[in-house]
């Protein structure tokens, strides 16, 4: 990829002539690009989506004990909005962070999956929107987000009513941006990959969220070979209990040459997109 691909938030001074003589200065930031932030939760997801368009997504908020992290990385990407809120499934290392995000910032909408738990975070994730008088939104695959010209952002899954495993509620998100795409999958595993399959959802994607921490019964080869990425985001933490990601996983997406980038290893990940290109920092 050619070195002046490589998209750089860049602030330029804009000096316009205004009426008799006066100089105004104009900045504004570049604007048209998709960045997607992996944050470093440890054994745990949490994906900060800046859109080309402004707006915001949050997927997942980390454990309990990431609250303060999350939001504070927000904050120091001068983001006061959350205009969409993707809790993939009840679990704390999910929904954890959730609550303080809600309280700190001005939230638009929030999508969870018909799916609840009988945990004292769920009760205070819970909570918390009510006190904003927010609404969730229940997500079904084949539901649009946003649809437009240049981004289309969809859920593909839930797609049953009952599943034996809470992992398989997972909302899982395809995000299009021109001519590159993302696919986020929470936790989802093998019975929902296959329905997702079998739905004839078209997953092809440029970049994959390898579900469930790269847990050996997600991101299994047929599912693989839909979405046919050219690189892998594994959020998972270092040294953790369930041996994360599974070594059948790596090589499933090594057999694929498949791009792997791990937070365990590399910390917080940053993908950037002008529509064409994309840039792993």
């Amino acid at each position: 990829m050619k070195k002046g691909l490589a998209i750089i938030l860049v602030v330029l001074s804009i000096i316009t002539l205004v009426g008799c003589g006066n100089i105004e200065i104009k900045e504004t930031i570049a604007e048209e690009q998709l960045i997607i932030h992996f944050i470093d939760v440890g054994q745990a997801d949490s994906i900060l989506i800046q859109l080309p368009n402004r707006e915001t997504v949050l997927i997942d908020g980390g454990n309990r004990a990431d609250a303060d992290l999350v939001t504070s990385y927000i904050k120091e990407q001068n983001i006061n909005k959350i205009n969409y809120i993707i809790a993939t499934h009840p679990h704390e290392d999910h929904i954890g962070g959730l609550p303080e995000v809600i309280k700190e910032f001005d939230i638009g909408n929030i999508y969870m999956p018909n799916k609840t738990a009988n945990t004292k975070i769920f009760k205070t994730l819970l909570d918390e929107i009510k006190k904003k008088n927010l609404k969730v939104k229940l997500a079904r695959g084949g539901e649009s987000i946003i649809n437009t010209k240049d981004i289309k952002f969809n859920i593909i899954a839930p797609n049953s009513k009952e599943y034996d495993e809470t992992n398989e509620y997972s909302i899982v998100n395809k995000l299009i941006y021109k001519n590159t795409s993302f696919l986020f999958t929470g936790d989802a595993e093998k019975d929902s990959e296959n329905e997702m399959v079998k739905l004839k959802y078209d997953l092809s994607a440029d970049l994959l969220k390898v579900g469930h921490h790269g847990g050996v019964t997600s991101t299994n080869d047929f599912f693989l070979e839909k979405v046919n990425p050219k690189y892998a985001v594994i959020s998972v933490g270092k040294d953790n209990r369930y041996g994360h990601p599974h070594e059948d996983t790596i090589k499933r997406l090594n057999a694929r040459k498949i791009q792997i980038y791990r937070t365990d290893e590399l910390g917080i990940i940053k993908v950037i997109s002008d529509g064409e290109n994309i840039v792993v920092e």
